[in-house]
């Protein structure tokens, strides 16, 4: 009912029926099968494509009939019940015989009944009726349907391990994808869970956003995109895939220039559908029939005349009766058939007479003319028929390893709105108005997200980097502003300061522009400095120290404040540090080129409460965008460092050797030459062992 006020009932596409491994026990009866429902935005407007599977055996078993060339058929109508209009075919001759559809007409015209003739697909009835024989090669697959019972929604196997309580078998995800979109489509999931969706859209080639609230499945996610390996499936806009679609049609491949445009899709496998129609249309059958007619009908008169029958074509036996088998007693050799060199076969119970061999040679040749001209036929109808492309089954590179190509994690806007109730508390408009303020209780009171950070900020303080002492308030207290939401009051020698205070979404980002917006409402109000209190800072704001006379820290939460209702407020907690920044130096390389040098990143050490400058030992990767956008960090160089050995983990993934030449310049404190960039700003970003990044933007 829900799915129908969001979509509205008249885009319902299907309900779909998966089979599971085990039913859910109960009282009752136990569950087999979970469902799936589709929906459209527009149905009409929705994108298709048909997933073929294997003519399951019911369906094989109507093929019961067998025919000379060994292969199975079943009979089907050859009339339909549309009334005969003008131009259709009334009546057809053919066997000698007169047939009529009845009340309604043939499903073909004249030409393409006559073809059918010709390809062998008549057969006469017991009833006289004349039925088109449809061969169980025609078309071996059938269009899946809303019941999957060949997939199993099972997580447990070892290729698909369950790493998440609700996790989807990728098997499902991916039929769904492939019926509904091709290579370079956007796909949407916002319930990332473990990541399914994205790692199967990553898979067949297409675009992807995924979406949670929960950090886990975030990061269950990104390690299991980054962690795969996924077949490399040949483009259609490719010079290998050009020699593969030659290689499948027999035509010779294309010369047209090539760009890797996945939007232009894959090589796919595909199969042959053959229809009444298709057959009917096939005018080379015509051609087909008329050169081989020139070696058969000479035949035919030929057995005709040797046996004393008047068979037409489709008259002739493919074994001889026995009558035309019985021998005739002969008494020695006839010297006539000496003269045409034809051997004997004597035996002490009879003789076979020159005149039987002869025949049994044409009727021998006559047939293997016959079958002859079937095969052309049939490789005909099957070149000429339409293909189905089996859009599950692309061709793949088995040389190479694919892995998931660039992503970025990004977040919603991460301010809110909030105001000051009656008793100095922090409200939520958006919660409030809908009803659903998120609290938390402790010591007897209710708390907001928002005022439990401040409770704690309050307690802890924060942690600074560079320097010794830690920012300690006095007090905090609301304060009613668009992106500041509490003011901070703290001592700063014998002079009591004053900050305004921003604090960062649950399950977000704080970007530069807010930092700006706070420190600008900072300096209208008279603070002293502002201090941003998020979990996460995008890359943009990592340059922003000040505006203007205010000062702005920017204190990264602890995660375990996630828990904060498990936590008590404490001063030696560290929930809210500043860190500090990478430790670099740019030196000039060879050709006017430049590289980076990497000494240590200054880390907080939650043993001691102390941030101390540590060495490369204490850095995991960092990474390198020789050309800052100033609005994403992409990786364009990837170093590994520390005591930790991460080729034998890279390798154990990939699941093949890496050049260990190749490996040796990435496992580097200094970077290779790269040219200056003409954004004038690099940005470099290192990560510990323990998963915590840094990044520093620099001017070059």
């Amino acid at each position: 009912a829900l799915m129908d006020e969001v979509f509205g009932d008249e885009n319902f596409v299907s309900q779909i029926t998966v089979r599971k491994t085990t039913s859910e026990g109960n009282n009752l009866i136990g569950s087999t099968c979970d469902f799936i429902l589709w929906f459209s935005k527009k149905r009409e407007l929705t994108k298709s494509r048909s997933i073929f599977s294997v003519r399951s055996e019911d369906s094989e078993s109507r093929y019961s009939s067998q025919y000379f060339d060994g292969s199975f058929f079943r009979l089907d109508n050859l009339t339909s019940s549309r009334p005969s209009g003008d131009g259709d075919v009334t009546r057809f001759d053919w066997f000698n015989q007169t047939f009529n559809p009845g009340k309604g007409t043939f499903k073909t015209t004249e030409t393409g009944l006559v073809r059918l003739g010709k390809a062998d697909r008549f057969q006469v009835t017991k009833k006289g009726k004349l039925n088109y024989r449809r061969s169980q090669n025609d078309f071996g697959f059938s269009i899946m349907g809303n019941l999957w019972a060949d997939i199993s929604g099972a997580v447990q196997s070892r290729s698909d391990p369950k790493v998440y309580v609700v996790q989807t078998s990728t098997s499902i995800v991916a039929r769904c994808i492939l019926m509904t979109t091709d290579p370079g489509d956007l796909v949407l999931d916002p319930t990332c869970g473990s990541g399914t969706t994205a790692y199967v859209a990553e898979q067949w080639g297409r675009r992807w956003i995924t979406i949670d609230t929960s950090r886990v499945s975030l990061a269950l996610a990104r390690a299991r995109l980054m962690g795969a390996r996924y077949p490399y499936y040949l483009l259609a806009d490719s010079v290998e895939g050009q020699r593969k679609e030659a290689e499948v049609t027999r035509q010779v491949p294309k010369t047209t220039p090539t760009r890797g445009d996945i939007r232009q899709g894959f090589v796919y496998e595909r199969v042959p559908h053959i229809t009444l129609k298709s057959i009917a249309n096939n005018a080379e059958i015509d051609v087909i029939w008329e050169k081989w007619e020139q070696q058969l009908a000479p035949l035919r008169a030929e057995l005709n005349k040797l046996l004393g029958t008047d068979w037409e074509e489709w008259q002739i036996p493919r074994e001889l009766p026995e009558p035309f088998k019985t021998t005739k007693k002969t008494v020695g050799v006839d010297i006539g058939t000496e003269s045409l060199g034809v051997a004997m076969v004597t035996t002490e119970s009879h003789k076979i007479t020159f005149a039987e061999s002869q025949s049994s040679k044409v009727h021998s040749d006559w047939w293997q003319a016959r079958i002859a001209r079937q095969t052309e036929i049939d490789a005909s109808i099957a070149a000429k028929a339409e293909f189905e492309y089996l859009y599950d089954k692309p061709y793949a590179d088995n040389a190479r390893v694919r892995v998931a190509g660039p992503f970025t994690v990004e977040s919603l806007s991460p301010h809110r709105t909030l105001a000051v109730g009656a008793d100095d508390e922090l409200i939520d408009l958006l919660e409030a108005s809908e009803g659903a303020r998120r609290a938390e209780e402790r010591d007897g009171k209710i708390l907001d997200f928002a005022q439990m950070i401040l409770e704690n900020l309050r307690a802890a303080g924060v942690q600074q980097a560079q320097k010794a002492d830690r920012i300690n308030f006095s007090s905090v207290t609301g304060w009613p502003g668009h992106f500041l939401c509490a003011e901070g009051r703290f001592m700063e020698g014998d002079k009591e300061k004053r900050a305004g205070i921003i604090i960062g979404p649950e399950y977000g980002t704080v970007s530069r522009p807010d930092l700006v917006a706070a420190a600008r409402e900072a300096g209208d109000a008279g603070f002293d400095a502002v201090i941003a209190c998020a979990f996460n800072y995008d890359a943009h704001s990592t340059e922003f120290e000040r505006l203007g006379r205010v000062p702005v820290l920017k204190a990264r939460m602890n995660p375990d404040l996630m828990m904060a209702k498990d936590l008590k407020t404490t001063g030696a907690g560290n929930l809210f540090i500043v860190f500090g920044e990478p430790d670099i130096k740019i030196e000039d390389a060879e050709d006017g080129m430049i590289r980076v040098k990497v000494f240590g990143v200054d880390v907080f050490k939650p043993q001691t409460g102390e941030i101390v400058s540590e060495g490369i030992d204490g850095i995991a990767l960092w990474m390198l965008d020789t050309h800052y956008n100033e609005e994403s960090f992409f990786v364009r160089h990837a170093y590994f460092l520390g005591a930790n050995d991460p080729y034998k983990a890279l390798r154990t993934t990939l699941k093949a050797e890496v050049d260990q030449e190749a490996w040796d310049s990435l496992y580097s404190d200094i970077s290779r030459p790269f040219p200056r960039p003409q954004s004038g700003r690099i940005a470099v970003k290192v990560i510990n062992h323990l998963g915590d990044e840094v990044m520093k933007v620099f001017g070059v």
